[in-house]
């Protein structure tokens, strides 16, 4: 296995619409896709994320890789089983949205308050080639429409409603949660 580059805000390739896997390439015996797969799983877990898209990592695929589990950026987030997605659609968006922080690998410095869907359904294939059907909420819901996002050539800077919530890592570590901490604690 290898670690992959991580591609960044400004790279053509994220703001792509990416192809669809032709779904004999994930039993083909020279195994390029299986071995994507498990390469984007290494680069995901070595860069504390809990997803990575196939653009993100120069490949226009709708291909996505999910886990979350002792993940030190979302050391509160509920534990997600590694997932592999391939070709993914969400069917269903609930229509209660809720506004939530999220970061992203492609702009690692930045935090941005997002609005998504609470809810929804995704229709993909696993690894290996069958059809499989998640309904999910909370932050599972989250993650999944962030990196379907990317298939579909979005970063999540496209779905704030009001960019004055944008931050860096350091800035949102030290005014944001601090004051959202401080808060909490007056209830």
């Amino acid at each position: 296995m290898a670690l992959l580059e991580i591609a960044k805000l400004g790279d053509p390739i994220l703001r792509q619409k990416a192809k669809l896997v032709d779904l004999k390439a994930i039993k083909s015996k020279d195994n390029e896709m299986q071995e994507l797969i498990d390469n984007m799983i290494e680069t995901m877990r070595e860069e504390d994320g809990v997803g990575l898209a196939a653009p993100q990592v120069f490949k226009s695929l709708r291909l996505v890789v999910i886990e979350c589990s002792r993940n030190e950026r979302y050391s509160e987030a509920p534990n997600i089983p590694l997932t592999i997605l391939i070709n993914p659609s969400i069917k269903y968006y609930g229509e209660e949205t809720a506004l939530g922080w999220e970061g992203c690998l492609s702009l690692k410095d930045l935090r941005g308050l997002v609005p998504r869907s609470t809810e929804i359904t995704v229709e993909y294939f696993d690894r290996e080639g069958n059809l499989q059907a998640i309904d999910a909420e909370g932050f599972i819901a989250i993650v999944l429409q962030h990196e379907i996002d990317h298939l579909d050539g979005k970063v999540f800077l496209d779905r704030m409603d009001d960019l004055s919530q944008l931050a860096y890592v350091e800035e949102f570590e030290k005014y944001i949660i601090k004051k959202e901490t401080a808060e909490s604690e007056l209830i």
